[in-house]
């Protein structure tokens, strides 16, 4: 499988990143460890978790996800075949991006990974009432010790961003060498335009969540009445529209042209598109796993890209 590289961090990795949220939640841990084995089985390499996963589920506390991943390790996972991209910030026990809290989550994190360093650490979200020197001075403390090999940002406005590079650039600290927003064929607003450019000239990687929309781009969902009893309804509710629609028929036309399902040429269309490293994609059967890595494999010509760029317009 090919490497793409993650910034300037000197890691590279395969394009794509299993989603790990569903890990000890929407997959038990037999079925997260049978996942995990295909996954790296397969030639891929990095998995993105965080502290908060999967706090909101009723009788979980958080750290679910990170515990499996640790289980998994201890039953004789290889530690060298996988990059853990784990997060602090959102998790309400862990709040925010103090350098005390940073220290402290990490900490915490490599208890319950059963490793002694992460590959990516990244902040899960903004937090404004930190000053940034702050933040990036207790990454940088702990890159130096080195409990994280890199550091990452997720939901970032690019403004924010920038500021951020431009804090570790002037203090002489480690920087963000990635950003998590949200993309797919529908959602490109986030990515396309000042992230984008700012990514190209800073040379931070973009590993974007959301890349099938829910659900909605494997093309399940045509109709109001497709929602009835689904979980995923309201949000796949705001996909159903002239614009939604008109990508479902790309991704059709493009299916019978391919011989790849709608999912795999939704995610073949990311891994194609020259702003992104690797999108981030979950899944909770193998058989839906195998689905996204025969997807990321898939090449699309040309000439469906374009069509598929029109309809998303």
């Amino acid at each position: 499988m090919s490497q793409r590289p993650l910034g300037r961090s000197g890691l590279s990795i395969a394009p794509l990143v299993f989603g790990g949220n569903v890990f000890g939640w929407t997959a038990d841990e037999a079925t997260s460890f049978r996942l995990i084995d295909a996954f790296v089985d397969g030639g891929f390499d990095a998995i993105d978790t965080a502290d908060v996963y999967s706090a909101w589920v009723p009788g979980h506390e958080g750290g679910e996800s990170e515990a499996t991943i640790g289980r998994w390790l201890a039953a004789g996972g290889k530690r060298d075949r996988i990059k853990i991209l784990t997060k602090v910030a959102k998790w309400p026990k862990r709040p925010g991006l103090s350098a005390a809290n940073i220290v402290a989550a990490l900490e915490d994190s490599l208890r319950r990974l059963n490793t002694d360093h992460v590959d990516l650490y990244q902040s899960h979200e903004d937090d404004e009432n930190t000053p940034l020197d702050e933040t990036l001075e207790a990454f940088d403390r702990l890159v130096k010790a080195g409990k994280a090999r890199a550091i990452g940002a997720s939901n970032f406005t690019p403004d924010r961003l920038e500021a951020s590079l431009k804090t570790s650039a002037d203090k002489g600290l480690v920087r963000y060498e990635s950003i998590q927003p949200k993309f797919n064929l529908y959602d490109r607003d986030e990515v396309e335009g000042p992230l984008a450019d700012l990514a190209a000239r800073e040379g931070v990687g973009i590993i974007p969540f959301y890349g099938l929309a829910a659900g909605f781009l494997t093309g399940k969902y045509r109709s109001e009445a497709d929602l009835e009893g689904k979980a995923r309804g309201r949000t796949v509710k705001g996909y159903l529209n002239d614009k939604g629609l008109r990508i479902l028929a790309a991704l059709d036309e493009a299916a019978e042209v391919t011989g790849a399902t709608q999912a795999q040429v939704a995610l073949a269309w990311i891994v194609a598109h020259p702003a992104i490293t690797a999108p981030i994609a979950s899944a909770t059967s193998v058989a839906q796993l195998e689905e996204l890595l025969a997807g990321v494999r898939l090449t699309l010509s040309p000439e469906v890209i374009a069509a598929l760029d029109a309809a998303g317009r």
